[in-house]
């Protein structure tokens, strides 16, 4: 039988795995474990408030899977694009080697023949834009003040490899795991070609720097439509598409690319994480998606981009019926 981490590689490949991978099982998720991330705040309870160390208040309402930024003009950072110098300040990366030994002791003890050492990054480039300036603002100011929407790019893009020079160092991961939306359910937020123009060079860049520093898998979650930028994040250097909703035709997709990347969701946590979900309903959808989609270059599973789920149970109830498709079909 093969380990976890080798039946992924088998899958992503279009080798002979000996199952399907079962959602994260191949990852051994890490965050907030070395000091620049463990210095923020922690996510707020439900109900509850916190801000970033970029200075964005956060807001968990009940009943929603997450915290959401607040833009009212009490809250947004950036109220202005052409003055973000003066309000927007990437958080702090150097810190003496004694605080990141703990964070090493806890990756050193992560079993690398079985699982990736995965870092999780959260608030990914775009994320971070619209999250200093209200989703609206940002998307108008990719219009109006292209200069200025470049150079806050560039400035974010410069923190994050910052952060990845210090992390790569330290902790040593061999897979990341980052998160950035791109779209809704629907639709893509930017077009294609204003994705070139202003997110691929950001993680071009990102992506080129981890992978050359250690770093094996990339695995991007974007729990939204985004088949039009598939080509893209092919020349970004990911390796899966974590997250890929029904809304893509995953088929189509792992039909057209599968090869050059792998396709990590088909599992709409909207449709199976509520309040009032049912074994039989997860186990219908996730026999379509297995059997829809076939061995390789597919992983079943939620398109939540955590190894968890928003109503107890559910994440549990689609793991069995994973296994329970493995059986039927391998």
């Amino acid at each position: 039988m093969l380990t976890k981490r080798q039946n992924f590689l088998q899958t992503i490949h279009g080798g002979k795995p000996d199952r399907f991978v079962n959602s994260y099982e191949f990852l051994n998720l890490f965050y907030a474990i070395d000091p620049i991330t463990g210095a923020a705040p922690p996510f707020p309870p439900i109900g509850g408030e916190s801000k970033s160390l970029w200075g964005v208040t956060v807001r968990w309402v009940e009943g929603q899977p997450g915290p959401m930024p607040l833009h009212d003009d009490a809250h947004k950072v950036v109220k202005d694009i052409t003055t973000w110098r003066d309000v927007v300040h990437a958080p702090k990366t150097h810190y003496p080697a004694s605080d990141w030994e703990d964070g090493i002791k806890k990756v050193e003890a992560i079993d690398r023949n079985e699982q990736y050492a995965c870092l999780c990054f959260f608030t990914g480039v775009f994320e971070q834009l619209h999250y200093l300036q209200g989703i609206t603002e940002s998307l108008i100011n990719f219009y109006e003040y292209p200069k200025e929407t470049h150079e806050l790019i560039d400035y974010i893009t410069e923190y994050e490899l910052a952060y990845a020079e210090e992390v790569t160092k330290y902790l040593k991961p061999d897979a990341l795991f980052h998160h950035d939306d791109w779209g809704s359910y629907t639709t893509l937020l930017l077009s294609p070609d204003m994705f070139r123009e202003f997110i691929l060079p950001a993680y071009k860049k990102i992506y080129g720097y981890y992978k050359s520093h250690g770093v094996e898998i990339v695995v991007h979650h974007c729990d939204s439509y985004a088949a039009p930028l598939v080509p893209h994040m092919i020349e970004a250097g990911i390796d899966v598409f974590q997250g890929c909703t029904s809304t893509n035709n995953v088929p189509k997709l792992v039909k057209e690319y599968g090869g050059k990347i792998s396709f990590m969701g088909d599992l709409d946590s909207g449709i199976l994480d509520r309040p009032d979900w049912s074994r039989e309903r997860i186990r219908k959808e996730v026999e379509r998606a297995c059997r829809s989609n076939g061995k390789h270059y597919f992983i079943p599973c939620l398109v939540q981009g955590l190894d968890l789920s928003t109503f107890p149970g559910v994440y549990e109830a689609v793991t069995e019926e994973i296994d329970r498709m493995s059986k039927e079909l391998f």
